[in-house]
C-alpha cells in the first residue's frame, strides 16, 4: 500500500466534474478530511467480526417479547452466483494497482479544459436555465415525514422503500433485514459545511429517526454520496451497523472510526447473517450489559448458507457501474465506484447509485434528441445486461434520473431519464424508483425535469407511465 495525499480541494464540493459548476478555492487540507491509504486488494473470502446486537422485535399479541439479541456475521458464500467468464481479468484496475477506471467504449473520459468551456457557452447559450444556474424557488418536490415500520419482525412479509433525498434510500426486507443506501444527512454535499451544494429540499428526517439499520451500502466516494458527518451520526445512533463499500475505501472508514467496513470488488459477493442468541429480553426487563455476554467474537470459517432458525439472511453483491471517484484534485480513479444487490427475505432489490449509459457527441444542443436515428449506434455501457443476465431479475431497481445537463460532458458518467430506463430494461427489474434528483443542485437541468422526462421516456420504449418506474415525495415510502 502507498499513501495517497487527502483531499485538498475545498472547491471541488462533490466531484471532479459537477464541481466544474462551481467556484474554485483552496484550503489547508487538514481543515476537512484525514490523511488515507488506499490498498487496491481484494479482503479475505471470510472477513467477520461479529458483536451481539440488541434490536427492536414486532410484538404480537401472543409474544412477550420486545428484543433479541443477534449475533452478526459477514462471509464469502459457500456457492457464488453467476460472474462473467472473464471476470478474472480485472480489465476496470489499471496496471500496477494505480487505480480504476471505465473498460468500455461507451465512456468517454473528462478533459477539464473542454469541459469548462462547455458549461461556460451553456450558461450563457439559449437553452440556458441562468448563469447562476437552475431556480430552486419553492415549490419544488414535496417533503413528508417518514413512516418507518416501529420495529421488525423475522416473520414479516413487508417490503418498504423509503426516499431520503438524492441517492439514499432506507429499504425494509422481508424478514426483518434493513439497509441505507448512500446517506447524506448534511445541509450541503462538501468538504465542509459554509460553502458547496446546498440542499433546496430540507431532510424529511434524522438518523437517529431511522429505528435499525443493519447494512449501510455506498456507491463510491463523490460528496453526494459519501458524507463524513453523516457517518459519524450513523456510528453514534446505529453503532451495530456493516458498512458495505467499493474497492479501495475501507481506509477513509477506518479513519472515521468505522470497523465494520467490508470492501469488494465488481461480482464479489458477501453473506451477512444476524442470528438470535439463546437469550431474549423479555417485556419489562433490560437488556443485559455484560460483557462476557456482549463481547465480539471472530467467525473462523465461512457461514453456513440457507436462514438459520428467527435469524436474518442477506446476500450483497457489489455490481459494476460506469462513473468515477474522487474527494479532490489528486485522487481521481483511486477508489472504485458500484452499483449494488441487496437480496433478503426472498426479495431482491438493484441500486444503481451513481452512473452513466452512454457518452453522447460533445456541444449538442439540448434540443437535438441524443436517441435519434443519428445516435443509434453509439456504444452502451454493457455492464447493465451483464447484471440483468446474470444477477436478475430484480424486484425493484432504485436508479439514477438527474444531473445530466449540459449532455455532452454529463453523459458519459450521468444518466438521464432516457438512459435510466435503458438501464431499468437492462437490468431486468420489475419495479423501479428514481434516485439522484430532487434535493441538491448539481448540473443545469430545471429541477423539476427529471420526472418529467422519466414518463416520456417511458412512453417512448412502450412501457407505462404510472407504476412502474416512478418517483417519490421525499419521505414517500413506497410498499411492495
Amino acid at each position: 500500500m502507498r499513501p495517497r495525499p487527502a483531499s485538498d480541494l475545498f472547491g471541488f464540493l462533490q466531484s471532479s466534474h459537477s464541481c466544474l459548476l462551481q467556484s474554485y478555492r483552496f484550503v489547508p487540507r487538514s481543515l476537512f478530511s484525514h490523511n488515507q491509504i488506499y490498498s487496491n486488494n481484494v479482503i479475505p473470502h471470510f472477513s467477520t467480526v461479529s458483536s451481539r446486537t440488541t434490536t427492536p422485535t414486532r410484538m404480537s399479541s401472543t409474544r412477550a417479547v420486545v428484543a433479541s439479541v443477534y449475533s452478526v456475521s459477514v462471509s464469502t458464500p459457500q456457492n457464488l452466483s453467476s460472474s462473467p467468464e472473464d471476470v478474472a481479468n480485472k480489465s476496470h484496475h489499471l496496471e500496477n494497482g494505480k487505480g480504476f477506471t471505465n473498460p468500455w467504449p461507451s465512456w468517454r473520459d473528462l478533459d477539464p479544459i473542454k469541459a469548462l468551456k462547455t458549461i461556460a457557452r451553456h450558461r450563457v447559450g439559449p437553452d440556458s436555465a441562468g448563469i447562476w444556474g437552475p431556480s430552486t424557488t419553492p415549490p419544488t418536490v414535496p417533503v413528508v415525514t417518514p413512516q418507518f415500520l416501529p420495529a421488525r419482525s423475522t416473520v414479516s412479509t413487508e417490503f418498504r422503500a423509503t426516499w431520503l433525498g438524492h441517492a439514499c434510500f432506507y429499504v425494509e426486507f422481508p424478514g426483518g433485514f434493513r439497509v441505507l443506501f448512500d446517506p447524506v444527512f448534511s445541509e450541503r454535499c462538501s468538504p465542509v459545511q459554509f460553502i458547496g451544494p446546498k440542499r433546496y429540499t430540507k431532510m424529511p428526517c434524522d438518523i437517529a429517526d431511522i429505528p435499525v439499520v443493519d447494512a449501510v451500502v455506498i456507491s463510491h466516494n463523490h460528496y453526494d454520496h459519501l458524507d463524513h458527518n453523516t457517518v459519524i451520526k450513523l456510528k453514534k445512533h446505529h453503532p451495530d451497523a456493516w458498512y458495505f463499500v467499493p474497492l479501495g475505501n475501507k481506509a477513509w472508514f477506518a479513519c472515521s472510526g468505522v470497523e465494520k467496513c467490508i470492501e469488494l470488488d465488481w461480482w464479489e459477493e458477501r453473506d451477512i447473517v444476524l442470528t438470535p442468541s439463546n437469550s431474549q429480553i423479555s417485556a419489562g426487563s433490560s437488556p443485559s450489559t455484560d460483557p462476557n455476554e456482549l463481547s465480539s467474537k471472530v467467525q473462523a470459517e465461512p457461514t453456513m448458507e440457507g436462514p438459520k432458525a428467527n435469524g436474518i439472511v442477506a446476500r450483497i453483491g457489489c455490481l459494476p457501474c460506469q462513473h468515477t471517484s474522487n474527494r479532490g484534485l489528486t485522487d481521481r480513479g483511486a477508489t472504485l465506484w458500484a452499483s449494488w444487490s441487496i437480496e433478503s427475505g426472498g426479495k431482491k432489490v438493484y441500486f444503481g447509485g451513481d452512473t452513466g449509459y452512454r457518452a453522447v457527441p460533445p456541444d449538442l444542443p439540448k434540443s437535438v434528441d441524443d436517441y435519434g436515428e443519428e445516435f443509434r449506434d453509439l456504444p452502451v455501457c454493457p455492464a447493465f445486461k451483464q447484471i440483468g443476465e446474470l444477477r436478475g431479475p430484480f424486484d425493484v431497481g432504485l436508479i439514477p434520473i438527474g444531473a445530466y445537463v449540459p449532455r455532452g460532458v454529463m453523459s458519459p458518467m450521468h444518466a438521464n431519464p432516457y438512459d435510466a430506463v435503458r438501464i431499468f430494461v437492462d437490468t431486468k427489474c420489475n419495479k423501479a424508483l428514481g434516485i439522484h434528483w430532487g434535493t441538491f443542485v448539481l448540473t443545469d437541468e430545471p429541477v423539476l425535469e427529471p420526472p418529467r422526462l422519466l414518463k416520456e421516456a417511458l412512453g417512448k420504449e412502450g412501457i407505462e407511465k404510472e407504476g412502474v418506474f416512478d418517483v417519490l415525495n421525499i419521505g414517500e415510502t413506497r410498499e411492495y
